[in-house]
């Protein structure tokens, strides 16, 4: 065992990076759910946005291309959600569901002939004159873009959800739809806009780890980092700066637990690869707080 090898300064560099596509999936989510809609297939929007997004980047040469498609592919599908659930009325939590094996089902086959390519290049960005900062430049500064749009995403729905009309109303439509709907605000078109930003923001987080993060395609890639992406919603008690603090929490135990593998800890394997998922349900459970929108995940009918 070795653990001068672990270079905390890259260790710290890298938590960002790991950080980044549960970061962008959960805050997709918790606009989702701030309007009252509970979407349990995050998962699934993911793993469709990571296919969709390394197929066109392949096909195109472009990494920005294969996000645009990302998004654009986890939207779609979770349009299919909001459909289902908001104008025929099923239940959210079944639809979720399927929605997240349809999701793993629909990338599998889409993604037969990506097997073994590797994705093109997605340059980092070196911050001039802040990057040269020592510790704190590498650190901060001298990641990929899409690092600094998941923090600019966190920023602006915190300044939508409450310096804005639009993000009063998205939770006032969260807390009491009824109340909502006869103040004459449009419940479903309101639902429908965040589970399509949600759905956007999922494919992002997708195509991070297809792009990015790995960078190739690999059938179930996504491993349960939808499922991480829901926990962190509740562990912020739906609080956009909360969330980055949950998502930074989960990517810092997935990056150390990597290190400590590389550095030949004297542990099993299997609980070193368990740990960020261990650690993530011990914090839920200790320090969730915040009271759910009060309409989360209850069938909305304008006759009523």
């Amino acid at each position: 065992m070795d653990l001068s090898s672990i270079n905390p300064i890259l260790l710290l560099a890298s938590l960002m990076v790991a950080a980044t596509p549960i970061l962008l999936a959960a805050i997709g989510e918790l606009v989702v759910e701030r309007a009252g809609v509970l979407n349990l297939g995050v998962e699934g929007m993911m793993i469709t946005g990571a296919v969709c997004g390394f197929a066109f980047a392949t096909i195109t040469g472009s990494p920005w291309l294969g996000f645009v498609a990302a998004a654009l592919g986890g939207a779609a599908l979770s349009l299919l959600f909001g459909v289902l659930t908001q104008y025929l009325l099923t239940n959210q939590v079944a639809t979720g569901l399927a929605l997240t094996l349809f999701g793993l089902g629909l990338s599998a086959l889409i993604g037969q002939g990506y097997i073994g390519i590797k994705a093109p290049a997605f340059p980092d960005i070196h911050v001039p004159l802040l990057g040269d900062i020592p510790v704190i430049g590498p650190i901060i500064f001298q990641h990929d873009p899409m690092v600094y749009i998941g923090l600019a995403l966190v920023a602006g729905t915190y300044w939508f959800l409450h310096k804005t009309r639009g993000g009063l109303i998205l939770r006032a439509v969260g807390e009491n739809h009824d109340a909502a709907h006869a103040l004459g605000y449009k419940v479903i078109k309101v639902r429908l806009l965040a589970i399509m930003f949600g759905g956007a923001c999922a494919g992002l987080g997708g195509a991070y780890l297809s792009l990015v993060r790995v960078p190739q395609w690999t059938e179930g890639m996504t491993a349960g980092a939808g499922w991480i992406a829901l926990a962190i919603v509740v562990f912020a008690g739906w609080k956009p700066w909360r969330l980055l603090l949950g998502a930074y929490l989960f990517g810092g135990v997935t990056v150390l637990q990597l290190n400590l593998q590389a550095a030949g800890v004297a542990v099993p394997v299997e609980y070193l690869s368990m740990s960020p998922y261990l650690a993530t349900i011990v914090v839920l459970v200790i320090m969730s707080s915040g009271r759910a929108p009060g309409s989360l995940g209850r069938i909305f009918h304008a006759s009523r």
